[in-house]
């Protein structure tokens, strides 16, 4: 399997999405929002723009199976397999209130590892990528508002994404994401953030997971902490970390990640992070 490929590939079709939604911010409506329940939303621009990766990346790997967030692909992937892990639109409240803070996020995942990752921050026009052993790159808006180019991997214009080098809690900018919804931790999670709140630069809350995990794997955070996730909202960040030279665990310090519901990655100042989160997360 010629990961490179398969990720070159599923750039095209990842910004042909973002078009379809860039489109449709420029009219969309709250009236169209929908609720799938409290607090949590989504509209058509979601599922179409799912329906259009599923479509797409078929053709790529008609064998893979597909993870979706809004079950337009009508199937379940046995995690043993080869199988796509979609977010059509991570940061669909961002997206529904206006504030450019948003992307599509694909995963490819094998014996559940990721093994190639797109994310397309629609608010930037940046664009993240890698595979396995490929590295992790980002390329940058095209001059002139003219949408992403796609550098050669390597070549000029992509950059080679790596993980800040810092080492401390003290040295660190930190992203995370509050719950809005399933509140029964809340208690804890507000003793974890009373705590870092003390003890590095600042706090960010994007209110888009696979954001901050690209931001992590750029260096502009030092680390990313949440709860609540689903695969959809990691996958393809967390390849990017992973190749840019971070790590990744669940909030027990294990590798249930993916589908556990937590997660903690980012450089070498993760291991004080996870120290303060399982002192209050028990």
């Amino acid at each position: 399997m010629n990961l490179e490929n398969i990720t070159l590939q599923t750039i095209e079709i990842v910004r042909q999405a973002g078009g379809f939604i860039k489109q449709e911010a420029a009219k969309f409506d709250r009236s169209q929002t929908e609720y799938k329940a409290a607090n949590n939303l989504v509209s058509y621009v979601d599922k179409e723009t799912e329906k259009m990766l599923v479509a797409g990346l078929r053709q790529i790997l008609p064998e893979a199976g597909f993870i979706t967030e809004e079950g337009t692909a009508g199937e379940e992937s046995n995690p043993n397999e080869l199988y796509w892990v979609i977010d059509p639109l991570d940061g669909t409240a961002n997206f529904i209130h206006g504030l450019p803070v948003y992307c599509v996020s694909v995963g490819l995942v094998q014996n559940s590892i990721p093994i190639a990752g797109v994310i397309y921050h629609l608010g930037t026009e940046e664009l993240f990528y890698g595979w396995q052993g490929g590295g992790a790159w980002s390329s940058p808006p095209a001059p002139n508002g003219g949408g992403t180019t796609i550098s050669p991997i390597g070549g000029q214009g992509a950059t080679r994404l790596k993980v800040s080098a810092a080492s401390t809690l003290g040295d660190s900018l930190l992203a995370t994401g509050f719950p809005y919804y399933k509140f029964e931790k809340q208690d804890r999670y507000l003793k974890i953030l009373e705590t870092l709140m003390q003890r590095c630069h600042g706090l960010r809350r994007m209110g888009a997971a696979a954001i901050d995990l690209a931001y992590v794997a750029a260096g502009r955070f030092e680390a990313f902490y949440e709860y609540n996730l689903n695969s959809w909202d990691m996958a393809a960040g967390a390849l990017l970390i992973l190749e840019a030279g971070g790590q990744i665990t669940d909030f027990s310090g294990g590798q249930n990640w993916l589908f556990g519901g937590d997660v903690i990655a980012g450089c070498a100042a993760q291991t004080e992070l996870l120290e303060v989160i399982q002192e209050h997360w028990g």
